[in-house]
C-alpha cells in the first residue's frame, strides 16, 4: 500500500484590507473620479462650443471657437507671446505675494493691538467697499505709467480681503487657549507662532486661494490702464481692432496661467496639512 507523502501546500488567502487602507482607496478613487469629471466637462464644454460654432448656432466672429483660438495662436510669433506671458505673468506674482506678505503682517499688528483693530476697522471696511479702478489715474501720477503702477493695483485689490480674512481667523481662536498659553508664561511673540498661526493654516491658505483670483483681476485691470505688453495690452488691442479670436485666445491663456498659480497654492496646502497634521 502506497502512502501519498507529498504535503498540502497552504492556500493564500488575500489579506483584508484594514480599515485606514480601506479609507485611503476611498479618498483616492474619490480624487480621481473627481479629476475625470472636471477633464469630462471641460471636454464637453469645448466640444459644445466648437459645435455651436461650425452649426451657427452662435456668430463664431463675436464669440470665436476652439480651432479659431487655436488657428489665431498658430500665427502670433512665440517670442512675442512669451513676452507677454512673462510680462503679465510677473506682475501678478508680485503683487500676489506683496500683497499677501504685507495683509498677513497687517492683520498680526492689529490682532496685536486691540484699540488700534477698534480705531481701524470702519475705515478697513471702507477701503474694501472702494472701486479700486477709480485709483487708477492717481496710482499712474503717483507711481508712474509702467509695470509698477500695475503691482499697485494688484496689491490694492488683494490686500484689504487679506487683512479682513486673516484678522477674522486670527480674532476666532478659542480664548481659553490663549489663557492657557499666557498662564503658563508664553509672550504674544510665542502665542502668534505657537497657537495662532497653526490654528488658522487652512483660513491661511483659503486667503492664497482667493488672492490668486483677485491678484489676476488687479493685473489685468492694471494693464487695462497702462500697458505697452502684456495679456491685458493684448485683450485690448484685439477688442479695439475686432480680433475677437486674438482676445479669447488671450483669454484662454489667463485661464491656463490662473489654474497653475492655483495648482502651486494648492501644493502648498498638501504640504502645510501634512506638517501641521490637518485632514
Amino acid at each position: 500500500m502506497k502512502i501519498n507523502s507529498r504535503k498540502r501546500l497552504p492556500v493564500l488567502l488575500p489579506r483584508a484590507k484594514s480599515p485606514r487602507e480601506m479609507y485611503l482607496a476611498k479618498r483616492r478613487n474619490d480624487k480621481i473620479t473627481t479629476v475625470l469629471f472636471q477633464a469630462g466637462l471641460l471636454v464637453l464644454l469645448l466640444g459644445l462650443w466648437e459645435l455651436a460654432a461650425r452649426l451657427e448656432w452662435i456668430d463664431s466672429f463675436i464669440t470665436s471657437c476652439p480651432s479659431r483660438v487655436v488657428a489665431v495662436l498658430g500665427t502670433i510669433d512665440v517670442k512675442d507671446l512669451f513676452v507677454h506671458i512673462a510680462y503679465t505673468l510677473l506682475e501678478c506674482i508680485v503683487g500676489f505675494l506683496a500683497a499677501s506678505a504685507l495683509g498677513i503682517m497687517i492683520a498680526v499688528l492689529l490682532w496685536r493691538f486691540n484699540k488700534l483693530r477698534r480705531i481701524l476697522e470702519p475705515y478697513i471696511v471702507v477701503l474694501n467697499a472702494l472701486p479700486k479702478i477709480a485709483l487708477g489715474p492717481i496710482i499712474i501720477i503717483w507711481v508712474g505709467a509702467g509695470a509698477q503702477a500695475i503691482i499697485v493695483m494688484t496689491i490694492l485689490i488683494c490686500i484689504i480681503v487679506t487683512v479682513i480674512s486673516v484678522l477674522n481667523g486670527f480674532t476666532s481662536v478659542d480664548e481659553g487657549k490663549i489663557l492657557l498659553l499666557r498662564s503658563m508664561g508664553a509672550t504674544k511673540l510665542q502665542v502668534l507662532f505657537k497657537l495662532i498661526f497653526p490654528a488658522n493654516v487652512p483660513a491661511l491658505v483659503n486667503m492664497l486661494k482667493i488672492n490668486v483670483g483677485l491678484a489676476w483681476v488687479g493685473t489685468i485691470m492694471g494693464e487695462y490702464l497702462v500697458s505697452t505688453a502684456g495679456l491685458g495690452y493684448l485683450i485690448i488691442y484685439g477688442s479695439q481692432v475686432f480680433k475677437m479670436d486674438l482676445v479669447m485666445a488671450s483669454t484662454v491663456i489667463l485661464c491656463l496661467l490662473a489654474t497653475v498659480m492655483y495648482l502651486a497654492v494648492a501644493g502648498v496646502e498638501r504640504i502645510a496639512k501634512k506638517r501641521y497634521h490637518i485632514d
